[in-house]
């Protein structure tokens, strides 16, 4: 007599199969705020890693007085609005030429290239016009608003609120503000440059935030 299977017993089966499924199938559901803190976070590594390995220490670039000016060329990481058509949240990881009319600002030029792809840089767009999230050398993923939809960025704790950068010296300690303003390696004497206290960079889409805090001297980099 040939053997069947009932209808409650292939039921049984469909009702075990999808338990299984829903058990071992991984959760596909994506965070675009968490994928940016994580993408930011790597970035912020790179720069520190760029830092250490690219050392800028020249005493033979000086300004125009002769004054030395090697450590305002460190790299740093730059949160900008990216210029029209997309005036967005953006990003850019760059060495500043420390004698350019430009400094403080990241040009096209200064800018790291992107070790995922040779022809593009390390830029979401600034805030110059021909250097805009249009730009053909942009990476649109360092353009948080438009990749991920994050709509602000905020620095505090150990960082300026109204600095929305972060730079780094040849040992990979962390520093804050405006490199190009600097008048020394340390300004020492005056406020002092290197973050003493746990700097966070808040991610916001208008609805969630995320916290990413960059520790001091080791520049290690968290996600709250």
């Amino acid at each position: 007599m040939k053997k069947a299977f009932t209808m409650l017993e292939l039921v049984f089966v469909i009702v075990v199969i999808g338990i299984l499924s829903a058990l071992v199938i991984p959760n596909t559901r994506t965070n675009p705020l968490q994928e940016a803190a994580i993408q930011l976070a790597s970035h912020i590594r790179y720069t520190q890693h760029l830092a250490m390995s690219d050392d800028r220490y020249n005493p033979a670039t000086v300004d125009g007085t002769g004054n030395i000016i090697w450590y305002k060329e460190r790299w740093q990481l730059v949160f900008t609005n990216s210029a029209t058509p997309n005036s967005t949240v953006a990003y850019t990881i760059f060495s500043d030429s420390s004698t350019a009319s430009s400094a403080g600002s990241p040009d096209v030029t200064e800018v790291a290239i992107n070790p995922q792809d040779n022809s593009k840089i390390l830029s979401g767009g600034t805030t110059t016009a021909a250097f805009s999230s249009n730009h053909p050398q942009v990476t649109k993923k360092l353009n948080l608003q438009l990749s991920y939809g994050v709509t602000s960025v905020k620095m505090g704790g150990g960082c300026p609120a109204n600095g929305l950068r972060l730079a780094f010296d040849n040992k990979g300690r962390p520093l804050k503000g405006d490199i190009s303003t600097m008048k020394n390696p340390y300004n020492a004497g005056e406020s002092q440059r290197l973050i003493m206290a746990d700097c966070t960079i808040t991610l916001t889409d208008g609805i969630d935030t995320v916290v990413l805090t960059v520790s001091p001297e080791t520049g290690y980099v968290s996600i709250n």
